[in-house]
């Protein structure tokens, strides 16, 4: 099991425990804030100058207003990066079924080798005709593109002690608002938002500490091959190391922003340009908005007691560190404040084949459709105080932690079943452990 990283090249290696424990409680290091109530995830970095955090509350003014036409549109999943994103935090599974917004959305593209699928960039996706490759089921006037319905149903998953675990599972309905057909070559992937505290700080992981913790042949033989996405970056018009998303589809938070901007709101900016020149969203408030979500504050650990300490240990005996990796150190950023710090995400920012069962059978760059990047798990413990009905994992399925270590295939199958089989109380002390972060 991987235990090591190399922060930069010419530094020194750095444990991702031990050595650093005693600063584990710091997960933002000096960005870290302490608050763990409903507001935990909505400060600051701690370490910010007092310009600095003018621009930031400068730059949360378009991240919650909530647009209107004709600004907004003319499609749309929802009106405010807040309204998926509330508090900071992740958005609810919540799609379509009649309601104003959507919280989730729902990305296509064609199959590879589908005829006359081009992608749009070099080694994208291939966008579905007339439709692109996100759907919008919310429309200023008129009909949407699609019409969404999402049902529940649900399976049952045994512990080693014989109790049952109840397991849902998304079942979408999705038509074209006009009555067409979709092709047999389109490829649906479901996704709730994430949340967007502590971005910046990912963001100055340098590439070659992510390099260094990928495996993608598994060469050590401990059954963990995570690998780098490769993806297009307009800015440098080259490939790139991919780390935001699910899939870990967009190399930078400027890109992030500006495809959140014009995908989910309907925004145009200075990355997506009305034909005429003109943007929705001035250059300013774009460049505070990015710096907002840069510079978003992680929060303290909750205090670590007994039960916590035995679910840290367990957590790594069982495996979950090989993924989840503890503590990465960040590089040079144009925001110094986010440089050179010992950081605690419980990430190593690469792509994992989590199996079959949360498959979305859709090729995403150079990640697999069973292939989704480590979430980070800081915060973790506060994701359902900062946003009630929250859960967990891409498409939200997961309404407890327990449930979704439950959902873990591929290369967590064994970290899976060590904590599936364990006692209920070392389950419990595991849970006890992730409530903290």
């Amino acid at each position: 099991m991987r235990r090591l990283i190399l922060p930069s090249l010419g530094l020194s290696l750095v444990a991702a425990c031990g050595d650093n424990a005693a600063s584990i409680d710091r997960p933002g290091g000096d960005t870290t804030v302490d608050d763990r109530s409903a507001d935990a995830f909505s400060h600051p970095a701690q370490n910010l100058t007092a310009e600095q955090r003018l621009t930031f509350q400068l730059g949360s003014s378009p991240f919650d207003f909530h647009w209107r036409a004709p600004e907004l549109g003319p499609l749309f999943n929802n009106d405010a990066c807040v309204g998926c994103h509330a508090g900071n935090g992740r958005g609810l599974s919540a799609i379509g079924d009649g309601a104003l917004v959507s919280q989730s959305l729902i990305r296509i593209s064609l199959s590879d080798g589908a005829p006359g699928a081009a992608a749009d960039v070099p080694g994208g996706d291939l966008p579905v005709p007339e439709l692109g490759l996100q759907l919008q089921d919310h429309a200023v006037v008129g009909l949407p593109e699609v019409i969404v319905t999402l049902s529940w149903s649900e399976v049952g998953r045994p512990y080693g002690d014989g109790t049952i675990e109840r397991l849902r599972v998304p079942r979408l309905d999705v038509r074209r608002a006009n009555g067409a057909d979709f092709s047999p070559d389109v490829r649906f992937s479901y996704r709730q938002a994430p949340g967007v505290f502590g971005l910046g700080l990912l963001e100055a992981v340098p590439d070659d500490a992510i390099v260094a913790l990928a495996d993608p042949d598994d060469a050590d033989g401990d059954g963990i091959s995570g690998r780098v996405n490769m993806v297009w970056d307009p800015d440098r018009a080259q490939t790139v190391i991919g780390r935001f998303g699910h899939k870990a589809t967009e190399a930078t938070l400027r890109q992030q922003v500006g495809a959140a901007f014009a995908n989910d709101i309907g925004l145009t900016s200075k990355l997506a340009l009305e034909p005429d020149g003109r943007r929705d969203v001035s250059d300013e408030q774009f460049d505070q908005t990015v710096f907002f979500v840069s510079t978003i504050g992680v929060p303290a650990l909750a205090p670590q007691n007994a039960a916590a300490e035995q679910g840290r240990q367990l957590f790594e005996d069982f495996g979950c560190g090989s993924c989840h990796t503890p503590t990465l150190v960040t590089g040079d950023h144009p925001i110094a404040q986010l440089a050179h710090q010992t950081i605690h995400p419980y990430t190593d920012l690469l792509l994992h084949d989590m199996g079959d069962l949360l498959t979305d059978a859709r090729r995403d760059f150079t990640a697999a459709g069973v292939e989704w990047r480590t979430p980070p798990l800081w915060g973790i413990g506060l994701v359902q105080l900062v946003s009630p009905g929250a859960t967990f994992l891409h498409d939200g399925r997961a309404r407890s932690l327990a449930e979704a270590i439950l959902w873990h295939g591929g290369e967590a199958t064994a970290a899976r079943d060590a904590f599936r089989l364990a006692a209920k109380q070392q389950r419990d002390l595991v849970i006890a452990f992730l409530q903290t972060l």
